[in-house]
């Protein structure tokens, strides 16, 4: 049996395969960089090993450098997880020459499947649905922009070693073509070393349905259901879920038959995942074979039973698979919300930093019978690089229906604590409870669909706005009390305590009287907006178990629990609550009076300038001095955290000032570029 494993990975995925490994009873090493050395993988294992410095080009993408550690340390297998060189065959082959176990699929299949070119020509071969497309390599700009006018706009250019959104675009016309295929190549080159691109036909609004697959060394492959992947954001998977609401029993069995098929072609030997698209009348078309762990490999974990990552090391140390396809059932509905470190708010740009506050809600059964898994590579105190994915956790629930998973969710979210960095909790939020996710209504369009001039939030009910309203004043009232307590010159505190408040809560204001109950609250509120039609006083009964300092407030609501996430600010708080985010203002009537005769703060004019969106690296300046722009021409490319985003002017102007130049490090809002003549 395997006797110690070295994970060529970082983060949550090096986590993940160290859990199991441990389970197994089987030693585990790490590797890290310089912004891995305090990282929750590093210290998880039982060895860890220094290569390198931050950047993946220096120390997880070198070969040598994982080799050494292997050699170091004497493990006798290598997990690769996803990404990096988990599909190099030349990594592949060198831990075979030096009788070390890969704890992924034979070099042929890696080479064969790895390579979305080869792939698409076997799936042919094996007479799999393929989009129609052009698969062979493409020299330069001007034969992509030919290519994609054969094949017929819309295009997609992607990464022939690509995977995880890297290296893909989708053009529309020869100027995206021309863009897409220089952006293509750079990403490429940098996440997989391999700039080889190709480009097929971009099939509009479909859905993106992969099989899991689970092969041994003796013949034997299975599939395990699939997953529903079409919440996606620049190619980059968001949510996902097992099964499909879109499926029926034939064309799971019909795609998981051709799935086994084309992983038969290449004696397929450990997980892997075949990825289709499907179209609206459910004819589903070959992608991509992944030949390795994906990144939401839990939900199939979750309805299947099956531990993954334990069946590719028993099958990686030779041994057959224990499961038929007979035995595979899908159990309940799971799914997955990746946790990522980005800003909703600002197109969803990189952010990155310090957690100063990371509590995710308690894994394991709830009391309404589902179950909350938590997979993360972070913890509090520890910081967001700008040199790797951005992502900080994946948070899966598990039903008996997908109505129950969908809850489990909501709930969870309401009570996963992040702070320090940007996340894009408030967009999962949403996306839970937005009616055409209920009904499974999705697509790979689904988020342009939705939120066509970005994510601004949710806009809350009455209902929820004025419940806000009236913890929070429960919350101010606390403050005081702790005030007037440590003053210790007020003995009464219910003489000093406001208990009549107006509150304002965004563009809504209430009038909240409070009285003590029993040890609760018996809170009177009044709507005093104009236009709103629930203008009656109604009494609310709500306890609270908030104490200053905490950052989640839970509460109870006519027994109810009622979960925000809340940031003190001047006269109230911040507060997030399942998408929304909104200002909460508590005075007493005499300032509530004063604060409408005070002047509106005027925002700085910035249109002059280009400022950079997030911190990253300048690819590439695109235009000089001097230069008259166009609405929506390129100006510069911006590299953070692995993805290239390109920077466009927002109305035709000349360009006065270029303050950056390829390879500067700029933070969020420093000044790119300056404006003249606007227009």
């Amino acid at each position: 049996m395997i006797k110690k494993i070295l994970i060529a990975n970082r983060g949550e995925i090096a986590c993940r395969v160290i859990k199991t490994a441990k389970l197994m009873g089987i030693k585990t090493v790490a590797v890290y960089s310089d912004a891995d050395k305090d990282a929750l993988h590093v210290s998880a294992a039982d060895e860890a090993v220094y290569i390198g410095a931050s950047a993946a080009s220096e120390s997880y993408l070198v070969m040598d450098k994982i080799l050494a550690a292997i050699k170091e340390t004497g493990a006798d297998a290598v997990h690769p997880g996803y990404g990096f060189l988990s599909e190099n065959k030349e990594f592949a082959l060198k831990l075979q020459d030096m009788g070390v176990a890969f704890i992924g699929p034979n070099v042929r299949a890696i080479e064969a499947m790895g390579d979305k070119i080869a792939s698409k020509n076997l799936a042919i071969e094996a007479g799999v649905s393929c989009v129609p497309g052009h698969m062979g390599l493409i020299e330069d700009a001007d034969e992509a922009v030919k290519i994609a006018n054969k094949v017929g706009y819309p295009v997609m250019i992607k990464a022939s070693a690509g995977g995880g959104g890297k290296g893909m675009r989708v053009a529309y016309t020869d100027e995206e073509a021309r863009e897409g295929f220089q952006s293509s190549k750079n990403e490429a080159k940098s996440s997989f070393g391999d700039d080889r691109i190709f480009i097929e036909k971009f099939i509009e609004s479909p859905r993106h349905i992969e099989i899991q697959v689970l092969g041994d060394k003796h013949g034997n492959i299975i599939y395990l259901g699939e997953r529903e992947c079409s919440i996606q954001r620049r190619n980059q998977k968001v949510i996902e879920e097992a099964p499909s609401p879109f499926l029926d029993e034939a064309t799971r069995a019909k795609m998981g038959a051709e799935a086994v098929a084309l992983s038969a072609i290449v004696d397929y030997d450990s997980a892997g995942t075949v990825e289709f698209i499907v179209d609206k009348d459910m004819n589903f078309y070959f992608l991509e074979m992944n030949t390795r762990l994906q990144v939401e490999h839990p939900v199939t974990e979750l309805i299947t039973g099956v531990d993954l990552v334990e069946q590719m090391i028993r099958v990686a140390d030779g041994e057959k698979l224990k499961i038929k396809q007979k035995d595979v059932k899908l159990n309940g509905w799971a799914i997955e919300s990746r946790i990522y470190a980005e800003d909703p708010y600002r197109n969803f740009l990189p952010s990155i930093g310090r957690l100063v506050r990371y509590r995710p809600p308690a894994e394991g059964k709830t009391a309404e019978g589902a179950i909350v898994r938590n997979d993360t590579g972070v913890y509090e105190g520890g910081e967001i690089s700008m040199f790797y994915d951005p992502m900080i956790a994946k948070l899966c629930t598990w039903g008996e229906d997908r109505g129950i998973a969908v809850k489990a969710m909501q709930k969870a979210l309401d009570t996963f604590e992040i702070k320090g960095v940007g996340h894009n909790i408030p967009f999962l939020s949403a996306v839970m409870q937005c009616d055409r996710f209920e009904r499974g209504d999705i697509s790979t369009n689904y988020i342009a669909e939705e939120y066509p001039d970005g994510f601004e939030g949710v806009a809350l009910n009455p209902g929820h706005t004025r419940a806000i309203a009236c913890v929070c004043t429960l919350m101010a009232q606390k403050l005081a009390e702790r005030a007037a307590s440590g003053s210790g010159i007020l003995t009464h505190h219910d003489r000093a305590i406001p208990t009549d408040v107006r509150v304002q809560v965004g563009e809504r204001h209430y009038e909240i009287k409070t009285e003590r109950t029993n040890g609760n609250s018996l809170v009177t509120s009044a709507s005093l907006s104009t236009g709103d039609s629930d203008k009656a006083a109604i009494e609310l009964e709500i306890s609270t178990a908030w104490a200053p300092g905490q950052s989640l407030v839970t509460s109870l609501i006519d027994n109810d629990p009622f979960v925000f996430a809340a940031t003190p600010v001047p006269e109230g708080y911040r507060v997030g609550y399942r998408g929304s985010d909104v200002e909460v203002k508590v005075r007493t009537p005499a300032q509530a009076k004063l604060a409408t005769l005070m002047p509106e703060k005027i925002v700085a004019d910035t249109s002059n300038l280009l400022l950079c969106p997030m911190p990253g690296v300048i690819v590439s300046i695109l235009v000089a001095e001097g230069d008259e722009v166009q609405d929506g021409q390129a100006l510069a490319v911006v590299e953070a955290m692995k993805m290239e985003n390109t920077l466009r002017a927002e109305k035709k102007s000349v360009i006065s000032k270029i303050n950056a130049g390829a390879g500067d490090n700029l933070a969020v809002d420093e000044v790119i570029m300056e404006f003249a003549g606007a227009s």
